[in-house]
């Protein structure tokens, strides 16, 4: 092999091999970053949850807010309650429910401490989407809640 041919081999090995990882078979990132919206400071309407994959609808009145200072506090479905609440990124954290003690129909109630089962059993991942977020616990139980709109 002659000493040009051997420069062209070198340099266009040079140029090529770093571009090698990048073809790969694992799926490229486009780099775009979506943001995560904030859970904060917005009043959620309880749409239902979904315990070992059954989805139960909730009550009208079931809501969640979790306010910047840590507090939580909105209605299970009958009862109205308030925890601490911790916020770190997308991890989310309530502690014991403190709440009212009034009685209402046995599916309600059923919700209810369904509701709060799932919202106390340890951190929670949020994950939003436009008007919607989503609650889920280590085990795979799901909270659903929309945004509120003002009345």
């Amino acid at each position: 092999m002659n000493r040009y041919k051997q420069c062209v081999i070198l340099t266009v090995a040079a140029v090529l091999l770093p571009c090698v990882p990048a073809c790969g078979s694992e799926k490229g990132d486009s780099g775009a970053v979506k943001a995560q919206q904030p859970v904060t400071g917005i009043d959620w309407r309880v749409d239902g949850i979904t315990v070992d994959g059954t989805t139960r609808h909730a009550p009208a009145t079931a809501r969640l807010r979790i306010d910047e200072d840590g507090r939580a506090a909105g209605n299970l479905g009958c009862n109205r309650f308030s925890a601490r609440a911790t916020v770190d990124g997308d991890r989310i954290t309530i502690g014991d429910l403190r709440t009212t003690k009034m009685a209402c129909d046995r599916d309600r109630m059923d919700f209810e401490r369904a509701l709060a089962r799932a919202l106390t059993t340890g951190t929670l991942t949020a994950r939003t989407d436009a008007a919607k977020l989503t609650l889920t616990d280590g085990d795979g139980d799901r909270v659903h809640l929309s945004r509120s709109t003002p009345e």
